[in-house]
């Protein structure tokens, strides 16, 4: 799904992550545990003290006995997104209406928005960036206005391909801060990443917790729609191709498809999730997707 709506132009990145959330269910992720949420989880025997509200009155016409309705609810697992910063995010292209960094940002706002809206504390991560500031795990509002305001000054800075050891600066902290029972969303293009980024990322995933990593692509760059003789530049490792798109959008096209395939089979052989989304999309569709992904 698709749309023209122009979310970088008209609105600060506080209204359009409110607007996104709004539109998607309210809760990224729901347990077992009993409490006055709401689905509906089954009946048990009225006990002394319990809120008469959810005393089933039918069941006491039809069974004889005082039955107190249960509900599922969600859980107070920890948040923590982590955002690709690095250069090749400021790639925007001719059909999209933002920076690949600036759709990672809403979505990370509004996913943040519905974590704190359901109780659970939140934090932020970095790929590259340079001077973009992390935000340390906490809960409540004041957590969501410290998340905003780094999304909001952070710049697509960073060379993955020069500075081998990004990842490990990044996702080193976080594997190690991580409990189990937590969510991990990644947000990058995946693109100019370390080979065994993939194995890095499912190595989360294994220690029992909640991994998503969503790529984040250009319209143009998922289908090369250029046509005649191109001139690329690399905004990662300083590399110039010069080529006729006829000819190479099939090679091109086949490494795309290569580079999610592994990530896909890597993270799902340790119970994580892979999802690709365009800088195009509905965000709100966007949102969805990763929420029920993590569900």
């Amino acid at each position: 799904m698709t749309t023209s709506f122009p979310w970088g132009d008209i609105a600060s990145l506080r209204i359009r992550s409110r607007l996104v959330a709004e539109g998607v269910y309210a809760g990224a992720h729901r347990s077992a545990r009993r409490g006055s949420g709401i689905e509906f989880g089954g009946h048990r025997e009225y006990v002394a003290g319990d809120d008469l509200r959810w005393l089933d009155r039918r069941a006491l016409l039809r069974h004889g006995r005082h039955l107190v309705r249960q509900f599922e609810t969600e859980t107070d697992r920890a948040l923590r997104l982590v955002v690709d910063a690095s250069a090749s995010m400021g790639y925007r292209g001719s059909r999209a209406p933002e920076t690949k960094l600036g759709v990672a940002s809403l979505l990370a706002a509004a996913l943040a928005r519905i974590a704190v809206s359901s109780g659970d504390p939140i934090g932020l991560a970095y790929l590259g960036g340079g001077s973009a500031r992390p935000v340390a795990l906490s809960g409540g509002r004041e957590a969501f206005d410290r998340l905003l305001g780094s999304l909001e000054i952070a710049k697509a800075e960073g060379d993955a391909v020069r500075d081998p050891e990004m990842l490990e600066r990044s996702f080193g902290v976080l594997e190690r801060a991580a409990r189990r029972g937590s969510v991990v969303i990644v947000l990058s293009d995946l693109l100019d990443l370390p080979r065994d980024t993939a194995e890095h990322f499912s190595a989360m995933a294994a220690r029992g917790r909640s991994v998503v990593v969503v790529q984040v692509l250009a319209p143009d760059e998922i289908d090369l729609p250029f046509d005649g003789t191109v001139r690329l530049r690399a905004l990662e490792g300083d590399v110039v191709v010069e080529t006729d798109t006829a000819v190479a959008r099939d090679a091109y096209l086949a490494a795309l498809r290569g580079l999610a395939a592994h990530y896909e089979t890597t993270l799902m052989a340790r119970g994580a999730r892979f999802l690709r989304v365009s800088t195009a999309d509905d965000p709100v569709a966007s949102v969805r997707a990763i929420v029920g992904a993590v569900r």
